[in-house]
Formats: C-alpha cells, structure tokens, sequence
C-alpha cells in the first residue's frame, strides 16, 4: 500500500455547549470554515485538487443532518465534483473519517482527500432530538444504552478509581491547557468566525460576526478544593462529577491527506504519516476501558512498544476512564507524555469531531518536540475503543 501524508491538520477553538463563543454558530459553518483553512494552510492547492471528504459526526441529524460531509464543502465553495460523505462511530468519528480519507490515498483510489469531524453539542444533544431505543432488545442488553456517565461509575468501582484520584486528574488536565494557552501552544487553532445575535433597541436581533481564537472552557482557577466540593451527577454517593468529565463542546477539525505523487506534484510539505488505525470492541456499560485494549492492538499491528511512544493523546472522557487505562498501560509514570497541553476535561470533547481535533493537536506536538511517533486513542459510547499511529516526517 501507498502512504498517506498528512499536508496539513487544524482546528476550531472548542466551546462550551449553550454558554460559549460558538453556541449560535452553525455547524455546517464551522466545518465549511475550518476545511477552507486546511486547503489554505497545506500551501499550493486548491479545493478542485481535493477527490473525497469524509466527516466524522455523532448525531448526524437536524443542523447537523442530509450528509454535512457534502452539504459542507459546498458551503465552503469546493467544486461541485468534490464528493462527501458522513462517518459515525460516536466519540472516533472524526478519527475515523481521517482513517478512511487516508485508506483511500493508501489504496490508489485518490491523490488527495480531506477527512476530519464536527459537533455542535449546542445544536444537536446528547443522545440526539428522538432516541428510540429497540424495546425487545433493551431487556436482554440494556447497557448498549448505558449513560456514559454510569459506564464512568462502573469503571471507577470495578477498578479501584478513587474519587481523589479522579479529581486530581481533572486538575492536572485544567493546568496544562491553562499553561499551554499562555504560552501559545494551541498552533493548530485556527481563528474562528463565530456568529452571535444582538438585541436591537426595537426589539429585534442583529447577527454579527466576531473571531473567536481560544478554547473557552479552560478553568484557571481551579482548585483541588473547589472539585472536592462538588456533588456526583451520575449515581448517588458515586465520584464521578461534573469536574472530572470532559466538557460538552462544540467544534470542528480536519486534515488534508495526501500521496507521494501529490506531495511532488503540488510541492507539498508532510506533516506526518497516518502508519497504523485499529478499534476493538469491549463491555458496553464500561465503554470507557476502549484505550486499555486499542492501544496495544495497535502497536502489536505495527510491531511497537509502549516505550517507543514519545507522545499520546489519550481522550479524557472522564477521569476514572482515561486514568484506569493509563494505569492498565503501564504509563503512568510517562504523564508527562500523556495529554500534554490538557485533555478534554478541561478543552471539551466536541463528540464526532474529537478524534480530528487529537489529531491536529498532536501533530501540532510532535513537530514541536520533534517527537517520531505520536498516538490517538479514545473510549466509544456502546463499548469500544480506537487508537491511532502517526510518524513525523523529517
């Protein structure tokens, strides 16, 4: 098989659900916004060289809806010839969507793809506008509809997860994306426009656009006191609380994917190679274990060790999850190594579009540290796991 180059990989700010910067904006203009800013970004190509769009997208439905993958680029200026589709696998989808953009470059079947992932948690929620689970079905295995918050509470009392645990997890998460903006670390953040409506003194409301540049659910002031504080929201007397869970968020990311024979030909500048993508099912009413089995499925695939690793993103779903797989790993003594400028605790987890949104910000890491192989992995709701390798290129 070819490789699959990644030319260039960026990202919206991620915003709080019905509170922050992007809560009146559309999902169909942040995806069409941040796909104009990969092809930009990436250098000398344009739209018409793009073959295929793959979007990832949980909820694929109202805003959200009638195939966004291709309703986007349109809105986004692409010629009409560019196709799109719309992938769904809950919390990897935007990691999917990259996977699958690349297998088509790996293949032959495309010189150049786009494939990335959006959520609007504001306008879609959890869960989606009409849930119907299967009645007869929900009897013999009601856990495939588990809440995520329970499957978190599973996870922190069948292995051990101590609420303090927990909470200092959280912290840590909150001080490493407050550190990392300070510093300016967020390079794959691409200056968003974000539209709001104004109350008129006649009673009406304006829409206006302004540019929203930074994640706004970072929390500097937090404290392992005030965490403490806080009540469980799942199960009564459980640890899982609304400071260790990742944030409900809205955003989009996306990665233009490329050959050699593309790369030469347009003069391009590789990022890095997508070498490896796995996913693995496990118990649905302890989704959150999905890393502890991806991970080394995706490294026995590529004939790897943990050790050879200089970087990973591991999704924070929740603390109890994302710290009993760390611990199942063998890593934690590699923390810091792990989520380096904070993870979706304190950042959000933008549902389809996270896996795309890891993707960008690792890439961003590796060229940074110069680091040769970076990891993506995420827990997905129903019971599974993904992981990802990607090489730096020199």
């Amino acid at each position: 098989m070819r490789d699959a180059y990644i030319v260039s990989s960026v990202r919206t700010p991620g915003c709080r659900r019905g509170k922050g910067a992007l809560k009146d904006t559309r999902p169909e203009d942040l995806l069409s916004f941040i796909m104009k800013a990969a092809v930009e970004k990436a250098g000398s190509i344009e739209p018409k060289d793009i073959d295929d769009v793959m979007i990832g997208c949980s909820f694929p439905e109202a805003e959200q809806g009638l195939n966004i993958g291709r309703l986007a680029n349109q809105i986004a200026g692409f010629p009409i010839t560019v196709s799109g589709a719309t992938v769904n696998r809950f919390c990897s989808s935007g990691l999917e969507a990259i996977a699958l953009a690349s297998l088509r470059v790996m293949a032959g079947w495309s010189e150049m793809t786009l494939g990335g992932g959006v959520e609007s948690m504001t306008y879609v929620p959890m869960g989606g506008n009409l849930p119907r689970p299967h009645p007869e079905h929900c009897r013999a295995q009601a856990d495939l509809y588990c809440s995520m918050g329970i499957t978190a509470e599973n996870v922190a009392n069948r292995y051990n997860v101590t609420r303090e645990d927990q909470d200092a997890f959280a912290y840590e998460s909150q001080m490493k994306a407050t550190k990392a903006q300070k510093e300016g670390l967020f390079t794959e953040i691409v200056p968003t426009p974000a539209a709001k409506f104004v109350l008129q003194e006649n009673g009406t409301y304006k829409k206006e656009t302004f540019l929203q540049d930074f994640d706004d659910g970072v929390r500097a002031t937090t404290t392992l006191e005030g965490l403490a504080k806080l009540r469980a929201v799942f199960a009564a007397g459980g640890s899982v609380t609304a400071g260790n869970s990742s944030q409900t968020t809205d955003g989009a990311a996306t990665s233009i994917i490329a050959s050699e024979k593309a790369v030469k030909k347009f003069g391009l500048k590789p990022i890095a190679k997508l070498k490896m993508y796995t996913t693995v099912g496990c118990e649905p009413d302890e989704m959150g274990v999905g890393p502890r089995y991806a991970i080394p499925k995706l490294l026995d695939l590529a004939g790897m060790k943990t050790s050879d690793i200089g970087l990973w993103e591991i999704n924070e779903a929740f603390a109890s999850q994302a710290l009993y797989c760390i611990r199942e790993l063998g890593l934690e003594n590699s923390m810091d190594i792990i989520n380096i400028n904070g993870g979706a605790i304190a950042l959000g987890h933008p549902l389809g579009c996270t896996g795309a949104k890891l993707c960008a910000t690792l890439l961003a890491n590796m060229q940074r540290k110069g680091v040769k192989y970076g990891v993506e992995s995420m827990c997905i709701g129903g019971g599974m796991g993904a992981a990802a390798l990607f090489e730096l290129c020199d």
